[in-house]
């Protein structure tokens, strides 16, 4: 497996801290409110990563959180005079039926940094104990500029991000690059600590689940592009200075989202939601365009991607419910055990860093020689295979389309529909292709 790591701006083999397994963690979601379609990206790509990952023999742990203390949750709780918690649980479970929307395979683990408080406020003394930590009137901070590579992920020099940084007016910070590790809060939610009432910073959270499911260094870190720096950068200076290693191996990044060539933004008002995204096209045709782009460049979702995702999507479960229908109709066992030499092709497009296009190619090749495959008057057993190819290439994209299975009564019906049309009774032969088109057996 062949991966493009940011900490070196390289592709690089994978080669997992321990055999046959892989560690992963992804940034999670903020819960404050709905998830826009381009939160939907980095679910896709880790998933269909993860499944890679077990198509090619490996156990996979995957662990995302869920950011569920925040400034913006705080405030929308109060503007609806509930507590923090209701808006947080609510918006839990809509992204999780996104997650289960698109097909994911469930996380190993969602922590939740409420959940994961007394760890946090452990580390953070731990890195004030380590002079990496300063608290000034119940605010701790980072010192960045004692921090080990401070730049390692996003490239930058710490010379560079001192000249460009806006150095506010009567600042308690040490220096401006610094970042908070815990603050002091008067409104809110709030936590008992060593420095007083208040809540951890944003950067702290993910290295201290990190560490606290996993107990170390693990093999993959991923988000989205956006989150190179600060975030990224400030987990690797505290997992250094904390725990004397960079945190990750690999560092993997998905790039951002356009719609209609245009940035999404609340200012311009073309931000969609991906609730409304999944019930508009649902989770297949939304997987196969956001997996039509390599995951690092930019993708651009537009009314021609849509339909030209939609159009595909259609092809292949037409034909996978051809293929499932007429096996019962003609008892042909499609239970092979054997891939075609197409199935090997998908998934060395896959190990050279996820390449999902090329992967998708051999799909649109695979799809090709079946339907020349069904078309024939004889069913054979590299048909079936070429059929069972398919499907594992789809599942490993996380496509999914429910077997066709036939009762006994829509057997029986197919039978006298053929046999109507055999006996020329075109009346009772529309009627019954009538009653198949509505079961939907028919395309």
């Amino acid at each position: 497996m062949q991966l493009f790591n940011s900490k070196t701006n390289q592709i690089e083999t994978f080669k997992p801290i321990k055999q046959n397994q892989v560690s992963m963690y992804v940034c999670g979601p903020t819960v404050y409110g709905d998830a826009h379609i381009g939160n939907a990206r980095p679910i896709i790509v880790f998933d269909t990563l993860r499944r890679t990952f077990e198509a090619l023999g490996y156990s996979v742990h995957y662990v995302s959180n869920y950011t569920d203390v925040d400034d913006k949750i705080i405030n929308k709780a109060l503007a609806e005079g509930v507590d923090e918690t209701i808006i947080t649980a609510r918006n839990i479970s809509a992204y999780q039926a996104i997650r289960e929307g698109l097909h994911c395979e469930p996380l190993t683990k969602a922590p939740k940094v409420t959940e994961t408080m007394d760890q946090i406020i452990d580390f953070i003394q731990r890195l004030v104990d380590k002079d990496f930590a300063y608290n000034i009137k119940g605010n701790v901070y980072f010192r960045v500029t004692k921090a080990m590579g401070y730049g390692e992920i996003s490239k930058q020099r710490i010379e560079d991000l001192l000249v460009g940084a806006r150095i506010e007016q009567e600042t308690e910070k040490e220096n401006p690059l610094d970042f908070a590790l815990w603050k002091k809060t008067q409104t809110g939610i709030q936590w008992d600590s060593p420095w007083g009432k208040g809540r951890p910073g944003w950067h702290t959270e993910c290295v201290v689940m990190i560490d606290d499911y996993f107990h170390g260094k693990i093999d993959i870190h991923g988000g989205g592009m956006d989150l190179k720096f600060p975030h990224h950068e400030n987990e690797v200076a505290q997992a250094h200075a904390c725990f004397d290693h960079g945190l990750a191996n690999v560092w993997l990044h998905n790039g951002m989202l356009n719609m209609d060539g245009e940035k999404m933004s609340k200012s311009i008002g073309n931000v969609m939601l991906a609730k409304d995204m999944l019930q508009h096209l649902g989770g297949n045709v939304l997987r196969w365009m956001m997996l039509s782009t390599h995951y690092r460049a930019p993708l651009n979702i537009g009314e021609v991607v849509m339909e030209n995702a939609k159009v595909e999507v259609q092809k292949a479960e037409t034909l996978l419910k051809q293929i499932e229908i007429k096996s019962q109709l003609n008892h042909i066992p499609l239970d092979s055990r054997d891939y075609v030499e197409l199935y090997t092709t998908f998934l060395q497009a896959l190990e050279d860093d996820l390449n999902t296009p090329n992967a998708m190619k051999v799909v649109f090749d695979t799809i090709k020689e079946l339907n020349g495959a069904y078309r024939q008057r004889e069913w054979t057993a590299a048909a079936s295979s070429l059929y069972i190819s398919l499907r594992k290439m789809l599942n490993t994209l996380g496509i999914v389309f429910d077997p066709i299975i036939l009762t006994e009564t829509q057997i029986q019906l197919f039978e006298a529909w053929n046999q109507a049309k055999t006996d020329k009774n075109f009346e009772k032969a529309d009627r019954l292709r009538q009653q198949l088109t509505e079961a939907n057996l028919l395309v």
